[in-house]
């Protein structure tokens, strides 16, 4: 499999395993925005860039998969919970609750050492505990992706681990393409997504031959 098409298949199983609600998709959309606008800041003012990432975005994907997808039988793609759990290529949600506490509870490393044990200067106001904290926070958040891209480099392979850092990158972009109409449909009260109309019939039939399907 080549890397682009593989690339759709992480994409395809991250979406249909992991997106069934429509409110989950809807705040994936509003999350991605935040992102893009992170991204944005990241070189102008990094204490937006990752307050925006991480206390908006971060958050709102998070409340999506945590509150909102259902975590009984799927069956539309025939798995259960515990399988989609353990063939996630990224981070599940047994990782997830694992980085978002080391993300919680990084910053109280700046009260026991302010300067970071000599990592950045020490912080003689609010704004420079902030800042410090905004970078802590940058350093987690690009420690997480490089450490999951890294292990899987060892039990999937040098290219899956890029394709995942490659979905994750560009993942605001793809979700803002196809979770756009979510706020609408939820309007409507279509409440969730059955996955009849987002990707080929020939990709599905790549899936199919992969092994990936049901």
């Amino acid at each position: 499999m080549g890397f682009f098409e593989e690339l759709r298949q992480q994409r395809w199983d991250d979406h249909r395993y992991y997106h069934h609600n429509r409110v989950n998709q809807a705040l994936h959309l509003f999350s991605a925005m935040s992102f893009l606008l992170s991204y944005y800041y990241l070189f102008k003012d990094p204490v937006v860039a990752v307050m925006v990432g991480w206390l908006i975005a971060m958050v709102l994907r998070q409340i999506g998969h945590f509150f909102f997808e259902p975590k009984t039988y799927d069956d539309v793609n025939n798995a259960s919970h515990e399988y989609k759990e353990k063939v996630k290529v990224g981070y599940n949600l047994h990782r997830k609750i694992i980085l978002l506490s080391v993300w919680l509870l990084s910053p109280l490393f700046l009260l026991i050492s302010p300067s970071f044990f000599g990592l950045f200067e020490h912080a003689s106001s609010s704004y420079d505990y902030l800042y410090n904290t905004s970078i802590l926070w940058l350093i987690v958040g690009i420690g997480a992706i490089l450490f999951r891209t890294i292990h899987l480099f060892f039990i999937m392979g040098v290219q899956s681990g890029l394709v995942w850092c490659s979905k994750i990158m560009t993942d605001p972009l793809h979700d803002i393409y196809i979770y756009y109409k979510s706020p609408y449909l939820l309007l409507k009260g279509d409440m969730y997504d059955e996955m009849s109309d987002w990707y080929d019939e020939d990709l599905q039939g790549s899936l199919k031959k992969s092994g990936r399907v049901g």
